[in-house]
Order: C-alpha cells, then sequence, then structure tokens
C-alpha cells in the first residue's frame, strides 16, 4: 500500500530549502524551523486553516518563504545543540501558533527510542488522516542519511510492500524514499522521533 500527501512547489523547489536563509546560523541550523515553516503551508493550502502563513498561500514565491522562515526563527533558532529534543520544536512551534491566534493544531511526540513496530503503525496512522509528520534524528550509524544527522526534515508519504515500509522524506528542496526500519535504528543511545500533529475540528 501507498500513500502520498500533497505538498506545495515554489517555483521549482518541493517545499522550502535552508539553503535560501540570509544568515550562515540559519543556514546550517534552521531545518526546524523550516520544518515548521513547510508544516504551516501544509496547514493552510490543504486544511485551509486560517492564519497560519503570514503571506499569500495562493502566490507562494521564494522571497515570502524566506521572510516567513525568519519570523519563524524567532521561536526555532539556530542554537549550540541544535533543536536536539522534540519538546523544543513542539514547545517552539505550539508558541508561534498561539501568538498567531490558531488554536485548531495541537501536537504530541514519539520518541525515537519507541520499537519499530510502534513507529511504523505510528507513521501509517498519521499519513491516513492527512498529517505530515515532523521527523528528527540526531546520529546515525548508516552512512547512507549522513545528510539527515542532526537534522529535522518531514515525512509524507510511505510504502508499505511484503513487510517493509519506505518513507517518504522532505528536505532541501527535494524528495527521498528511505527504509524506516533502517532509519530508525540509528546505533545510538540519543535519538530523536516523531512530532504528531492534530487538527481538533477532526
Amino acid at each position: 500500500m501507498r500513500r502520498e500527501l500533497e505538498h506545495f512547489m515554489i517555483g521549482n523547489s518541493y517545499g522550502g530549502n535552508q539553503d535560501w536563509f540570509r544568515t550562515f546560523m540559519m543556514r546550517i541550523g534552521g531545518c526546524g524551523a523550516e520544518t515548521a515553516c513547510d508544516s504551516s503551508l501544509y496547514f493552510a493550502i490543504h486544511k485551509g486553516v486560517e492564519g497560519i502563513y503570514p503571506f499569500d498561500k495562493e502566490n507562494l514565491s521564494k522571497g515570502d518563504y524566506v521572510d516567513f522562515a525568519h519570523m519563524m526563527e524567532k521561536y526555532l533558532w539556530p542554537r549550540l545543540s541544535g533543536i536536539d529534543k522534540l519538546s523544543i520544536f513542539t514547545e517552539g512551534y505550539s508558541k508561534y501558533l498561539s501568538d498567531r491566534g490558531v488554536t485548531c493544531i495541537s501536537m504530541d511526540t514519539l520518541d525515537g527510542s519507541e520499537p519499530y513496530e510502534k513507529a511504523a503503525a505510528t507513521v501509517k496512522k498519521q499519513i491516513d488522516e492527512g498529517y505530515p509528520i515532523p521527523t528528527l534524528i540526531l546520529n546515525h550509524k548508516d552512512r547512507s542519511l549522513k545528510d539527515y544527522v542532526w537534522h529535522w526534515f518531514l515525512i509524507n508519504g510511505y510504502d508499505e510492500t511484503d513487510g517493509t515500509m519506505m518513507v517518504k522524506t522532505v528536505t532541501y528542496s527535494g524528495f527521498w524514499w528511505f527504509d524506516l526500519r533502517k532509519m530508525w535504528d540509528t546505533g545510538y543511545n540519543n535519538k530523536g522521533g516523531l512530532v504528531l500533529y492534530r487538527l481538533e475540528t477532526d
């Protein structure tokens, strides 16, 4: 079974890109803010959430996106250790939503220490219900995931075949498919995890 959520394009870019940001610190450490910005645009465009995106959702531009990211920086700014806990993301993004008067979105988390089977079931449930999933990976033993080390990104699709679940990961203007079991088994004790959105109007 395969399921992919709609996303959005900014020119030829599939979603936003932290390489666009204006400051060095945001370019190297703005992945949390980018993930929150992409989430906001998803909710604005595909779920009709009002007030969550401060610009014109019908005419997306790189300039507006960069301005938006630097607004989000106030809530999810780069720091020396990075946004290395799920709670930092949920607290920062919740404050942004509150300041924008958006009360219909709540967040829960699934820690990376939970068993793979629970993670797979959770990913499937969230995507089936129409929610992209902010995901944090800290260290990882698999060198094919080196671009995802200490990184926030979205999962917005899965493909489950013969007991293997591939997930569609969104970051850096594109998307890539990875085996969730291999992604989840980082090989380190210090783990990231998933942020789980919920629309209270559902």
